[in-house]
């Protein structure tokens, strides 16, 4: 029973939910550190899993093991420099998922073989990175897709940090039509995967050989 529900949709579900949580707060913090109060007074400097879920992404995990959470809102009239912070509090999401990743990661490597007692429960090994690989492949997927340069996506605005101030306009005049390129490229054409898996299955394949030591897919 305890391996099928660690092997299950339990799992994925509960990766997702930590994955979301990890990689919004850390978007709240970076915001805080860079000094703007806005995501503390709106409640979401917080690992609550709560305060970052949003309805209709809930429904969405349940059903198909893909959701999203609440945008963490920040004010850039706050930060010293709103173009470089913006990016960096951007780029906080992913990292966090990235390191997240790393650390459950090694822990897979370093069990035993066997069994692990937690007071009076034996749990066997196997069922325990059950349910720490969806951990490791949700985060790294997580990251890898929230990196791609399209608005709403993270990685828009981490270009736009990045990028001249001679392209800035140029760069920001394409975020009206970021939900559009994004159904896009969601989109599948023909009998394969979508254009967007197409790109990010191969940075994430990477990601996870390196960290787990075999491939996934």
């Amino acid at each position: 029973m305890l391996s099928e529900i660690l092997s299950g949709n339990y799992s994925w579900f509960i990766a997702l939910i930590i994955a979301i949580t990890i990689h919004e707060f850390s978007h709240a913090l970076a915001a805080e550190r860079l000094g703007d109060p806005t995501p503390r007074l709106m409640k979401r400097l917080t690992l609550n899993p709560l305060a970052h879920l949003d309805p209709l992404g809930t429904f969405f995990m349940l059903i198909t093991r893909f959701g999203w959470g609440k945008p963490v809102i920040f004010d850039p009239f706050n930060l010293k420099d709103p173009r470089r912070d913006a990016a960096i509090i951007s780029l906080a999401g992913p990292v966090s998922n990235i390191l997240l990743a790393f650390v459950v990661s090694l822990v897979i490597r370093f069990l035993p073989i066997g069994a692990i007692s937690f007071g009076p429960l034996l749990i066997a090994t196997k069922d325990v990175i059950g349910f720490l690989l969806p951990i490791v492949f949700i985060n790294v997927s997580l990251a890898v897709f929230n990196l791609v340069p399209i608005h709403p996506l993270d990685g828009f605005k981490i270009v736009g940090g990045l990028l001249p101030d001679s392209y800035v306009k140029e760069w920001y005049g394409l975020e009206r039509y970021g939900v559009i390129f994004l159904l896009f490229l969601l989109l599948p054409f023909g009998p394969g995967a979508s254009i967007l898996q197409s790109i990010i299955t191969p940075p994430i394949s990477f990601l996870l050989q390196i960290m787990l030591g075999f491939r996934i897919f």
